[in-house]
This record gives C-alpha cells, structure tokens and sequence, in this order.
C-alpha cells in the first residue's frame, strides 16, 4: 500500500515545496546555457522516439521549473591555499580522473544539483540530489556528433533528481544514469566514481586538488541549507514508491555497494555502531568480491540544520576492493588509524595507503554511492542489508 504522510511530515512537505520554489526563484544568475526545455522530440538521426522506460505519469513535479534549479555551466576552480569558506567538518564530492582531483562542496551543491564540467580532460557532469543525499558523478557522452550536457528537468522520480539533456531534451533519473523517456531512452551513461567525505579529509588527500568556487555567477546564501531538518524529518518529500521496505527508516544514511550485479547497503547507523576511536573497518564480500567498508566520523550532514557547519557529525563512508597484487588484505582499526593486517600499512579513508610498505597504493575502488535507504531501495529493490 501507498505510504501516507503524517500531518506533521505533510506540513513539512509543503514548506520545503515553497523553500525549493523560493530557491528557484532567488535573485541573480544566469539562465541556462542552451537554454532549450524539456519536451518531445525526435531520436539523434531520425527515427521514432523510443517507448518511455517508465510511466511518464510516474514522473512528479517537483515545484520548480525546468532548470529553476540552475546547473552551474562553467565552474571556476580554486586551489586549496585560496579556499577560505569552508570549514574542516563539511561535505564534499570528491572526484578524481586522470589525475586530477575536484571537490564539489555540497553548500554550493546543494543550491544547483549539477554542474558540468571537465576532470583530467574528460567532459563530467557531478550531480547531488538533496531528496536523496546521492552524489553522483557521469562521463558526459558525445551522441550524434553534440557532446551532451544536463540541466535539472523540474521532475522528480522516487523523490529522486530527474536530469535532462539540453541536446535532445531526455530525461534522466540521477539514480539510474538512463535515459527513460525521449530520444535517448535506453542509453546509460557511465558511472565516475565520487565519494562524499570531509573538506579536511580531502585537502589532506589531495594537496594539489581544485575546489568549486562559490563564485557561481549566482546569488544565493551558500553554506545555508535550505532543506533545514529534512533528514530527520522521517519521510521523503514527495515519494511515490508503492511502500517502503521497513528493514531501515526511510531516511537512514546508507553507503550502497554493486559488485558482481550483486548489491548490499551498509547502514551508517551499523557503521557508526561498531566504531572505534571514530573508526570502523567491516571486511566483507559482495558478489564474491572481498571488499573493505570504511566508515570515519567528522563529517556533518548538509540536509540538517540552516547552517551547514553547525549540523550534526554522520561521518563518511566508503568501499574497495581489498585484492591487491593478488593478495587479499583483512583491515583493522588500529592505535593510528586502519591498517592491513597482511603488512601493517596505515590507509586513510580514501583506500591510499599512507605509511608503511604499501604507501604510495590505492586500493581499486568499487561501485559505491552514498544515499537515503528509501532511495536506494526504490531502485534497487533486492539488495541486502548488512547486519540486518
């Protein structure tokens, strides 16, 4: 049966309906590049436009217009040294190709959900939902000659950020990374690895890295959260799903892993519960693939209170593969930190090895994406639950 709001959710609904609303429509800025909405067309080349993925009914507007949350077109960048707006607690996206390292701060995320870009030469769109608390990251394809790149579409599918591209007007669901109505229906873009930790944790990992800017050319109130007491409000703001799975709260905070087509959400909650000195390793498979959870607190949420740096610590989460140079590694939490049992090297929560003979070595990185349980669930409904 369809869950039912309690008056009190209900209400908070509706007031963050007129925040978002009131987000979109704040002062300054420019308007989309492009600048095209989304509507009907025709396949690249030609042709009928494909049979949607999913009930178009299904996709839900979510209060603003179609880019009323204005994507950032072009970012500018900034080195560490010139980074004076955030402070050690708060979230980043982290994102590293070719050897280049960006952090996405999700204060500004948090205001415009995409913003397209370019990391190690290669064209990327970083994406945060703020329903969901998913941050990810997209290869941005060439199709039809025309390099895609996406605005926020308006609509929300399972509370879930719905894309499109400014190039044939489809729609995206953040969460799957396909297109499921218009032109492009079927085609999946291709995941980037992101990884959502603390503004300290990530300037120590990457010295040489690059920080969004929150000189956006838009004016809005960054490090303020304008979702203020959403995730403990108990109910996703207008989810659709036919029922939640009851093993988690819907809001829960849980690190989902795919290895092998096989899926398990490991919840912060259990995480934070078998911490130690603020530490958790769980050794584990998924799939058949020996994988290490890593779970490090001093990380606040951005879905809490109006000022980001005031907000609750939830820590950060992330998943590797332990087989490396064909030795599989059992990891602990050690007087320094984690470390390997098999060589006793120090690694921090990025999966680097830090001191001992493994320095220098980065664990291989599985698909891993931060989320609320009810998103998660939504589209992946057989995963399991570690410690459930």
């Amino acid at each position: 049966m369809r869950p039912s709001l309690s008056s009190g959710v209900r209400a908070g609904a509706l007031v963050l309906a007129g925040v978002l609303l009131l987000a979109a429509c704040s002062g300054g800025g420019r308007g989309a590049a492009g600048g095209t909405r989304p509507s009907a067309g025709t396949r690249a080349g030609g042709g009928p436009v494909p049979s949607p993925l999913v009930n178009p009914n299904d996709l839900l507007p979510g209060g603003p217009p179609p880019d009323g949350i204005p994507p950032i077109d072009h970012p500018r960048f900034l080195a560490i040294a010139e980074v004076h707006f955030l402070t050690p607690q708060e979230p980043v996206i982290a994102v590293e190709l070719n050897g280049q390292a960006k952090a996405y701060p999700l204060r500004i995320l948090v205001w415009h959900e995409i913003v397209n870009d370019r990391i190690g030469g290669v064209p990327v769109t970083v994406t945060y939902c703020p329903l969901c608390n998913t941050g990810i990251a997209f290869r941005r394809p060439v199709i039809g000659g025309r390099l895609l790149d996406f605005g926020t579409s308006g609509k929300l599918y399972h509370s879930n950020l719905v894309m499109y591209d400014r190039q044939t007007n489809s729609l995206w669901p953040q969460a799957l990374g396909k297109a499921v109505v218009g032109p492009l229906t079927g085609t999946t873009l291709q995941l980037v690895a992101t990884q959502i930790l603390s503004w300290e944790d990530w300037k120590v990992a990457y010295p040489d890295g690059l920080v969004l800017s929150e000189r956006t050319g838009f004016a809005r109130q960054y490090g303020t959260n304008p979702y203020a007491g959403y995730d403990t409000s108990g109910f996703p703001f207008l989810y659709d799903g036919t029922n939640v799975d009851g093993r988690l709260p819907p809001l829960a905070r849980v690190l989902g892993v795919v290895t092998n087509g096989a899926l398990e959400a490991f919840p912060y909650s259990v995480l934070q519960g078998r911490a130690a000195g603020g530490l958790t390793a769980v050794n584990t498979d998924v799939g058949g693939e020996p994988i290490v959870v890593l779970w490090k607190s001093g990380t606040v949420s951005a879905l809490d209170q109006t000022s980001i740096p005031d907000s609750r610590d939830v820590g950060a989460a992330a998943a590797f593969g332990r087989t490396l140079g064909g030795r599989t590694l059992t990891f602990r939490v050690g007087s320094a930190g984690f470390v390997d049992e098999q060589t006793r090297s120090g690694w921090d929560i990025n999966g680097r090895a830090i001191s001992g003979p493994l320095a220098g070595k980065q664990l291989p990185r599985v698909i891993a994406l931060d989320s609320f349980w009810f998103d998660w669930w939504a589209f992946h409904p057989t995963t399991e639950v570690f410690g459930s």
